[in-house]
């Protein structure tokens, strides 16, 4: 199959217009067409010799995203089940925020990391996705968004799938989207989370980014964590915070915990004095996250008392906190929620 011309960053499609014997402005031109004007097709970079145009249409294909279903909730949030040209599926969201539109994408088809609160991991992994089709995501939702003069401008890597398992795909996907003549979306204004792939956590941190990262801790132990998320049988909870302090002190950048609140699980006040405890001293925050209903995993809800009775013990410990606004609750815009229905459909 050709390749995806969305895989190639600015410096590869400059070295492949010298192959070709065009002046390296050609690639300036051509990543112009893709991530500013948006086109969709060769055909239409008019500013391109046709003979170059020729050759671009002869190499790479376009990242083909059929749109299988959509939905939208009442809140904003539009949720797009998307089908990639081997008939697999993945999902990506548009988040409407007061400060802006934000985008979810997806880095994996599946996941094998297999936390057992999440649908993201039913079906195990399938494959992971090339810089190109997670770019794609977020070209496409923004070809959405030109409809009505907005902009994305913020993203999160929390779709389905495990960046850090994908790191290489994803660390290119990051150079192209925050290219100054690309998409050119700030350094900050971008977040990946990851479940605690240790060894990527130190590779990370020593790129020296102005990415903002996140950890799914989700729980104050390593006996509870490894309930929760076999991942952490791999890499212990203690080799995890070791990885994390590595990354505050290289960086010095704040961390974000993430932690999934499961009802009768996680959420009792000894968790949260716990958890307090082994976070002191550490530049960081904790977004509390209430669970969302997963019918394969029957967990249930902790209820708003706990939730803000949680939150409470984590700030008279001086632990920075906030709880996660829910948004697309009326659309099962939950990680993975919407892929696991159409897989059930698709085996009928």
């Amino acid at each position: 199959m050709k390749p995806f011309i969305y895989d190639y960053t600015l410096e590869e499609l400059q070295t492949w217009v010298k192959e070709k014997k065009q002046p390296t402005f050609r690639a300036d031109q051509i990543f112009d067409w893709l991530y500013v004007k948006r086109i969709s097709s060769f055909e239409e970079m008019s500013n391109i010799p046709k003979k170059l145009r020729d050759q671009l249409e002869e190499h790479f294909n376009f990242v083909t995203l059929n749109e299988i279903t959509r939905f939208q909730s009442k809140d904003g949030t539009i949720k797009f089940l998307f089908e990639l040209h081997d008939k697999n599926a993945i999902e990506t969201v548009i988040m409407k925020h007061d400060y802006g539109n934000s985008i979810c994408v997806t880095t994996q088809v599946g996941c094998r990391v297999g936390c057992t609160f999440c649908a993201s991991t039913l079906g195990g992994l399938k494959r992971d996705l090339s810089a190109g089709e997670i770019i794609a995501q977020v070209v496409q939702a923004q070809q959405r968004l030109d409809k009505t003069n907005e902009r994305i401008s913020s993203i999160v890597i929390m779709g389905i799938g495990e960046p850090f398992e994908n790191y290489d795909q994803m660390m290119k996907f990051l150079r192209t989207v925050i290219h100054e003549k690309g998409l050119n979306i700030g350094q900050r204004h971008i977040t990946v989370s990851t479940s605690g792939i240790v060894p990527n956590i130190y590779k990370f941190a020593d790129e020296k980014t102005q990415i903002n990262l996140a950890i799914s801790i989700h729980a104050p132990n390593d006996k509870l964590r490894s309930s929760l998320m076999p991942v952490n049988r791999r890499f212990p909870f203690e080799e995890l915070l070791k990885a994390c302090k590595y990354y505050i002190e290289t960086s010095g950048r704040r961390l974000t915990f993430e932690y999934a609140l499961i009802g009768g699980k996680n959420d009792k006040p000894e968790h949260a004095e716990e958890l307090a405890d082994v976070l002191q001293g550490m530049l960081c925050h904790v977004n509390l996250i209430p669970v969302n209903y997963v019918p394969e995993r029957d967990y249930t809800r902790t209820p708003k008392k706990d939730i803000f009775e949680f939150k409470k013990i984590l700030e008279r410990k001086k632990i920075n906190v906030t709880i996660r606004r829910e948004q697309g609750h009326d659309i099962e815009a939950a990680c993975g929620q919407l892929r696991a229905k159409h897989m059930e459909l698709s085996t009928r």
